[in-house]
């Protein structure tokens, strides 16, 4: 065991060099260069065009985006910081600029909250464009987290700090825990270990196994005893997710920072939102328009300023100020009057360090996704825990990370993983997935989950039609379809495999059946662990006229990478591996945790298409291969040689 004072200095160096790595890459892509370049980066959208703009609780202008240049990628997300400028000759150097925040993006439609509460006039004056900020503010808040971490030997802090790192063991009480009827055994389990826990908690939940779910439960059933939690996460999305759950259930949450999501149940959970609702805002809208009066009459220019105005705007001025020092007592009172009828904060991991929670301490802290958030990340909310409940799975995406140096040096292992690992008494996992059939499942359970995974009675019922396989592998081993990298991007992709995959789709969807799939609204996921083929789909069905059918299926079509669909799930998955060389190189597919996210996506049906040759070099795909010839699910290429 590595000394922890030791293991939390290396942890603290490691962020630093990932916090130089991800500002250079940033510097490469953003600064002195051309808008054209910095489209090609996917750093920027230009030109755009507001579709929508309108003003949404706290005052906080909201506006709805489209751009012009449709077939191009990029790297914007929700909760991502950007500014909106307005440059109507294309050159740098623009001269207005807002900062905001993404809410949303999708396609070429992108919506984002601006900073402030005034609509800037020059927004309606020439083109407009958005670039992407760096985020500075999250490494300063993790780097600062760290550093009182390691320093901490006293306090609750310094206790947690011994117990998760493995210096001291962790203790359980003899709680009483009356089982819940709507869980099954293991989440029941889960449970019973949160509610005894004197320290720390770990639910390990697989793909399809209601994590969520059993968060949810367990979240409730700590309030029956507590008055209020923390419950963080590494994303916006996830914490949305939760909030929304948690709204559902009539829980009152309180969503800290921005919401990633234009969602009335998720905005009506916000503060700018309840400050917004509360019996005393208008009073409050009142005093913030009088101080507003005041001091532009203090501030009026007069020709002839003698004493007599001196005297008279040094009386408007304090007025201003008196009347402001009452809004701030005022918003004061209602943020407190808000907070006290507050169950659930929700944050992302480094939004707990938001100013509104300053000096709070919870008796819970609950983690959802733990197996994607930074170390440094992680630790911001633990610093307001008694306790800490973190949920998870260390064989799904780990946390993105720039620094390849960072990444072999450790950083990638995240505080869950090594909890998992040091405290094994103190984690759970549940062993009931509701999600896919037995043959998709078993393959993943057998490789990462020790076997351990039972397919629920429901799952029997997971399939298209009786005569459809609900799991495929499509050989593309001899087919002649090369990979290639895209210019641009460096990305791979493999031209031949898109149209065959493309193309094997639409018959497939004639097979079940176009009106079934569409009546039963069943939806389908089209996934590349590359970039390149993600973007070769997307030109091949919406800029050409070769396959009718999947443009007709646009609503219940979702074309990403791998990381886009982690959390997720879709009624038909197709998968296409893109690598197929003659040295047996497969890249990143070799980040097994990766795949096992796209291979556990799929509800009714998963068409995996590759190239054994080329994958058969790896043990994790030559298991797979292995796997689908004794299920009876391989076929070779040669079968379809007419598509």
């Amino acid at each position: 065991m590595p000394n922890i004072q030791e293991e939390l200095k290396t942890s603290l160096k490691l962020l630093q060099l990932e916090w130089k790595e991800d500002l250079e890459q940033y510097k490469k892509k953003f600064l002195y260069t051309s808008i054209s370049d910095k489209k090609e980066q996917g750093v920027c959208w230009y030109p755009l065009q507001i579709k929508k703009s309108k003003i949404g609780l706290g005052d906080r202008l909201i506006l709805e985006l489209e751009r012009f240049d449709t077939n191009q990628s990029h790297v914007f997300q929700s909760g991502k910081s950007v500014s909106v400028f307005s440059n109507a000759d294309g050159f740098q150097g623009h001269d207005f600029r807002v900062n905001g925040v993404i809410n949303f993006v999708k396609r070429d439609v992108m919506t984002l909250t601006l900073q402030g509460n005034e609509f800037p006039d020059w927004l309606h004056s020439g083109k407009i464009g958005v670039d992407l900020l760096f985020d500075e503010a999250s490494y300063r808040e993790m780097e600062s987290t760290m550093k009182s971490v390691i320093k901490a030997e006293k306090g609750r802090l310094g206790e947690l700090k011994q117990i998760l790192l493995g210096e001291s063991l962790p203790t359980f009480s003899q709680k009483v825990y009356a089982d819940t009827q709507e869980l099954n055994p293991a989440q029941n389990q889960a449970l019973r270990l949160i509610n005894q826990c004197d320290d720390v908690a770990i639910i390990h939940g697989p793909p399809g196994t209601g994590k969520t779910t059993t968060l949810i439960a367990a979240i409730q059933n700590t309030l029956r005893t507590n008055r209020q939690v923390l419950v963080c996460a590494p994303s916006n999305a996830a914490v949305d997710l939760l909030v929304e759950k948690l709204a559902d259930k009539g829980v009152s949450t309180l969503r800290i920072g921005h919401p990633a999501r234009v969602d009335d149940k998720i905005l009506a959970q916000t503060l700018d939102a309840k400050i917004a609702l509360h019996e005393s805002y208008k009073d409050l809208k009142k005093l913030r328009k009088s101080v507003d009066e005041y001091r532009k009459l203090g501030r009026k220019y007069k020709r002839n300023f003698g004493h007599e105005e001196r005297v008279q705007r040094k009386r408007l001025l304090d007025e201003a100020t008196r009347m402001k020092e009452d809004a701030d007592n005022l918003e004061n009172y209602i943020m407190y009057d808000v907070f006290q009828t507050t169950q659930v904060f929700a944050s992302t991991l480094v939004g707990s360090s938001n100013q509104a929670l300053r000096g709070i301490q919870f008796p819970y802290v609950f983690i959802d996704e733990a197996g994607q958030g930074l170390e440094a990340a992680t630790w911001i909310p633990i610093m307001k825990a008694d306790k800490v409940v973190m949920t998870g799975d260390h064989f799904q995406l780990p946390p993105t990370i720039k620094s390849y140096e960072a990444t072999k040096a450790g950083l990638s292992e995240t505080l869950f993983e090594k909890v998992i690992k040091r405290q094994p008494e103190a984690s759970k996992m549940l062993t009931v997935q509701y999600r896919m059939p037995e043959k998709i499942m078993g393959f993943s359970s057998k490789f990462f989950y020790k076997n351990n995974l039972e397919a629920a009675e429901n799952t029997r019922l997971h399939f298209l039609s009786e005569d459809e396989h609900v799991l495929e592998f499509i050989d593309t081993a001899g087919s002649g379809f090369g990979e290639h990298q895209e210019k641009e991007s460096l990305s791979t992709l493999n031209a031949e495999e898109a149209k065959f995959t493309l193309k094997y789709l639409e018959n497939m969807l004639k097979r079940v059946g176009i009106g079934k799939i569409k009546t039963e609204g069943w939806n389908i996921g089209l996934i590349s662990p590359y970039r390149a083929q993600v973007r070769k789909f997307q030109e091949l069905i919406f800029e050409s006229y070769d396959y009718p059918n999947l443009r007709s299926f646009s609503e219940l079509l979702t074309i990403d990478s791998i990381d886009g669909f982690q959390g997720q799930e879709r009624d038909i998955i197709f998968i296409s591996l893109v690598r197929s060389n003659a040295n047996g190189e497969i890249g990143f597919l070799s980040d097994t945790r990766r795949m096992n996210v796209a291979l556990t996506r799929a509800k009714r049906k998963l068409v995996v298409i590759g190239d054994s040759s080329t994958l058969s070099s790896n043990d994790f795909y030559n298991a797979f291969l292995g796997y689908v010839e004794e299920k009876g699910d391989y076929k070779s290429i040669y079968e379809f040689l007419e598509y």
